[in-house]
């Protein structure tokens, strides 16, 4: 008998994983965090597998663990008895609302098993919808950018609770950044808009991510040439066709130089959920 975080994608019923929606139809029952996590699992199940609990609207963290040791105690004796699933909107385990259960349920109720079913997050999906590439090789940061912030540094940024466009556009602005805005993409629910106005974001919604990238930033694949090519700009570059050795005598198929990637760990926590992150 398990409970299983299962990640349901950015909002649109379709982009449910076939595990996810497999672990859905499976469940005895299903609890979400919130309505709009509630409105896709019910494309994928009927509502009298739709458990209720009460998440209170507040920063004061009392009353959040309060609420998390109510909820555990709603959900492990369900979860030792049969199959219980939790969701969230994105990926369970990126700024979600289901670490915090599961934390909870391993301090008091660690006779119950867990299993995380991945989603699609927002955080990936935004390439899509913003019509982005981000190449082989490539850096990107995901930093938050709630009530107005204007984080700055890395090359490429993923911005995620952009509650303040104006604000945040005129700090990434003046670091020297280009900027394209996202609000709700892959959402059934309220209007998608893509734009690189900020002041079309003007009002507040949760729901909006932006991807920063440094102004004049030369990006240079070994395949770009083709699009010369194409046009008749020139000679095709020498060795286009040969791949490139880098010291250690490993070879780098794209023609490029051989680069020592820094790797990161994803922050943690943020009660909002896996739009990535999106849900409270």
């Amino acid at each position: 008998m398990t409970l299983y975080g299962v990640g349901l994608g950015p909002g649109e019923a379709d982009l449910v994983t076939v595990r996810g929606k497999a672990v859905l139809e499976n469940a005895d029952v299903v609890y979400s965090p919130g309505r709009l996590s509630r409105s896709v699992a019910l494309e994928h199940v009927d509502e009298s597998k739709i458990g209720d609990l009460d998440f209170p609207m507040t920063k004061d963290e009392a009353k959040l663990r309060e609420a998390w040791k109510e909820a555990a105690a709603e959900v492990a004796p369900r979860a030792t008895e049969g199959d219980v699933a939790f969701v969230t909107l994105g990926d369970p385990n990126v700024y979600s609302t289901f670490g915090h259960l599961r934390r909870t349920i391993e301090a008091f109720h660690p006779d119950v098993e867990t299993e995380i079913v991945p989603g699609v997050s927002a955080m990936t999906a935004f390439a899509t919808a913003l019509g982005v590439e981000i190449e082989a090789g490539a850096g990107l940061s995901l930093r938050e950018a709630a009530n107005g912030e204007s984080p700055t540094g890395p090359d490429r940024m993923i911005l995620f609770k952009v509650t303040d466009a104006p604000t945040t556009h005129e700090g990434l602005v003046e670091a020297g950044y280009d900027v394209i805005y996202g609000r709700r993409l892959f959402m059934e629910q309220g209007e998608t808009i893509v734009t690189d106005d900020p002041e079309e974001l003007a009002e507040r919604d949760y729901y909006t991510l932006a991807y920063a990238e440094k102004r004049d930033l030369e990006i240079e694949s070994a395949t770009a040439v083709f699009t010369q090519e194409a046009a008749g700009d020139g000679d095709e570059p020498a060795d286009v066709d040969e791949a490139t050795d880098d010291p250690s005598g490993e070879t780098i198929a794209d023609g490029g130089e051989a680069v020592e990637l820094e790797r990161t760990e994803a922050c943690e926590g943020g009660d909002c959920g896996g739009h990535g992150g999106h849900e409270h």
